[in-house]
């Protein structure tokens, strides 16, 4: 029996929840509190503490047939298909590059690779909407200087083009943060695996398809996950690149952005809880589709 008066056990029993307050205050208002009366206001017509009106699944049932939210849904799947179906197979290239130890300078080219992510996506936004200018910028003059064309493209202002520039741009963004992960996996690699490999007359490509990506495969399911949410959270990329619009025919509207647009610009707060819910459904159901198809493939 402890010898402590009561006073003194109850201090020493709610020390723990003591230190622990901070947290869970700002846990509690910044995000419990949040998620709730987002929960709520997807079911209401919101204009503001005094403009609401509860509307049950109304905000839903006009999800499934608003043409702009169907748009942004497939905007956002095209750059998240394109944009990870790049930058995956392009880091764990630079990452096995970047990974021989006799490589001169690989420690400056791994920072140089990785940099471009420091920097956030607004300022690259306004650095590529130069790069993209009509004549002067420097893609067109590249262009033109290779292929003796391209000076007039709009890279920006062409429905065709609005897509394939946003996916180059967070490639260029995002690669070297993904070639980090696989640095790390390639590291932890067993290196008797490939010694063995070798032995028995496995070549090159053998040793990458049976020790490397098995080796590797929790990090590529992590990155693959990972970057495709990143993709599906697209904002603002687009919205300082387009100028704060979807773009030409709102082929770079994403689905984050129309998100903003209905909530802080038309000021619909009630419909832009309803698509914010509807993007996590999407995430949540392509995660799980991801995670259950790269299961299935390591059981085979």
């Amino acid at each position: 029996m402890s010898i402590l008066p009561l006073h003194h056990r109850t201090r020493k029993r709610l020390a723990p929840y003591l230190f622990l307050s901070p947290f869970l205050l700002c846990f509690a208002v910044f995000l419990v509190y949040p998620l709730v009366r987002s929960v709520w206001m997807a079911f209401t017509q919101c204009y503001g503490p005094k403009a609401t009106v509860f509307v049950g699944l109304g905000n839903f049932e006009y999800l499934l047939r608003d043409p702009m939210f169907w748009r942004a849904v497939l905007n956002t799947t095209v750059f998240a298909v394109g944009a990870v179906s790049i930058q995956l197979p392009l880091a764990l290239g630079l990452a096995l590059i970047l990974n021989r130890p006799k490589l001169p300078g690989r420690n400056t080219l791994r920072f140089a690779f990785f940099i471009p992510h420091l920097v956030g996506q607004v300022f690259i936004a306004v650095i590529f909407a130069l790069l993209y200018t009509p004549r002067y910028g420097l893609f067109n003059q590249t262009l033109h200087f290779l292929f003796g064309a391209g000076l007039e493209t709009r890279w920006l202002t062409d429905a065709s083009l609005v897509m394939p520039a946003l996916i180059l741009t967070a490639t260029w963004m995002y690669t070297g943060f993904v070639m980090i992960y696989f640095l790390a996996a390639l590291q932890a690699v067993d290196p008797q695996l490939y010694e063995a490999a070798q032995v028995d007359g496995a070549n090159a490509g053998r040793r990458f398809l049976h020790v490397t990506l098995p080796g590797i495969q929790p990090v590529t399911v992590f990155v693959l996950v990972t970057s495709t949410i990143g993709a599906f959270k697209l904002f603002e990329l687009p919205y300082i690149l387009l100028s704060r619009t979807g773009g030409p025919k709102d082929a770079g509207l994403t689905i984050v952005m129309y998100l903003f647009q209905t909530g802080f610009e038309a000021g619909d707060l009630g419909y832009a809880s309803a698509i914010g819910w509807a993007l996590v459904f999407f995430v949540l159901t392509i995660s799980l589709i991801q995670i259950r198809m790269t299961r299935t493939f390591r059981e085979e």
